[in-house]
């Protein structure tokens, strides 16, 4: 070993100490996330199994129940619509920022960003006014002639629906607008001069290229519907009812906790099970911009 070598590797007690300094600045870390995360996670899934009595029957009851099944319908469809109308929105949204000069993307990313500066209580009781039977839509499609009596616009799974797009569209646009940043301009530009029209160039190049955000963005914004809670409950009326509410039903009125955290599991399994699906198709940690 030459002397410049040796004076590049650093000793062996050197490195141990700089592995011991780095487990010293984890192991904190991790503690407290085993403490406030892991621990109450477990012990949710052992009551699930243990109230009131111990053994599967809380989660034969998915089995069993029409009412169960019909909530976890509900969630899933919600979800999967809302993910649908939120990345097709975020898309258009994502795409304008990407060709809008400096100035106008500034302002579209303040618009984008405003709503998370509303909370969503505030926002579902917005929507409640504009959508109900004497709100502003109904109103105004009324005083156009187009309608003679008020359109069902909330306490049904389109207001909902309405409410959780409104919420979800920031999060898909920024996911999608980091994809997009990532694709060189040069691909495009190489498209057309051989030959290929705008849309075919999207079609051919952007599109594919755009594929790991759209998944990121879908991801993300099914994952966080599938917990709503308060949005379902105030357009929804108590004729919409999802997972989280019906979880919330169980634990603070009916007091039945065996069945709330039962639910609430299922909830848990699912999105892991979502991940780890997904993970076998595409590489997640690409998607978050976690690996090259």
């Amino acid at each position: 070993m030459t002397a410049s070598a040796s004076l590049a590797a650093p000793p062996f007690a050197a490195r141990r100490r700089s592995t011991a300094s780095a487990w010293a600045l984890v192991l904190p870390l991790m503690a407290a996330l085993l403490l406030l995360y892991l621990l109450p996670l477990a012990n949710i899934l052992w009551i699930s199994v243990t109230d009131p009595s111990p053994g599967l029957g809380n989660y034969q009851r998915l089995v069993d129940s029409g009412a169960m099944q019909r909530v976890q319908g509900t969630t899933f469809r919600v979800a999967a619509w809302t993910t649908l109308c939120a990345v097709v929105l975020g898309y258009l949204v994502a795409y304008v920022m990407l060709h809008a000069s400096p100035r106008h993307r500034v302002w579209i990313t303040a618009f984008v960003l405003v709503p998370f500066w509303v909370s969503v209580l505030v926002r579902a009781f917005a929507w409640l006014t504009l959508l109900r039977s004497e709100g502003l839509v109904n109103g105004a499609l009324a005083g156009l002639g187009l309608i003679t009596e008020p359109l069902p616009l909330v306490r049904n799974e389109f207001g909902v629906l309405v409410g959780m797009v409104h919420y979800m569209v920031p999060y898909a646009v920024l996911p999608l607008y980091a994809g997009m940043k990532g694709i060189d301009p040069a691909l495009a530009a190489a498209s057309r001069s051989l030959g290929a029209g705008p849309a075919r160039t999207f079609a051919k190049v952007f599109l594919p290229l755009s594929l790991p955000g759209i998944f990121a963005a879908s991801l993300l914004v099914f994952v966080l519907s599938l917990g709503f809670l308060v949005t379902p409950a105030i357009l929804g009326g108590g004729k919409v009812v999802m997972i989280a509410e019906y979880v919330r039903l169980q634990i603070f009125q009916t007091v039945r906790w065996g069945v709330g955290t039962m639910m609430a599991s299922v909830l848990l399994l699912s999105v892991l099970a979502l991940i780890a699906l997904l993970s076998r198709v595409v590489d997640v940690r690409r998607l978050f911009g976690g690996g090259a």
